[in-house]
């Protein structure tokens, strides 16, 4: 049987057989690379601070501004004023 080297495929081949073995190697750096950030990541856990309501009130209610505001009259293009 013979052995099949490198030198005796065409150019071509050898050529391609490069390109894609360089690809294989960048796609599986970056996939250790992407494995390697992810378990560090899930491993550092940051417990956020809640913000307490003293510092930061919330809006007030209708009842506490004492209701709706009145209702607006709508106004023509020509500027006069037309009832509710």
């Amino acid at each position: 049987m013979d052995d099949i080297s490198l030198r005796s495929l065409p150019p071509e081949w050898v050529d391609l057989f490069v390109v894609l073995a360089a690809i294989f190697l960048l796609v599986l750096g970056i996939f250790f690379w992407a494995l390697l950030i992810r378990k560090r990541k899930g491993t550092r856990r940051r417990i956020r601070r809640r913000h307490h309501r003293e510092r930061h009130p919330a809006n007030p209610t209708l009842a506490q501004t004492g209701g709706l505001p009145p209702i607006r009259e709508e106004k023509k293009s020509d500027g006069t004023i037309l009832p509710p």
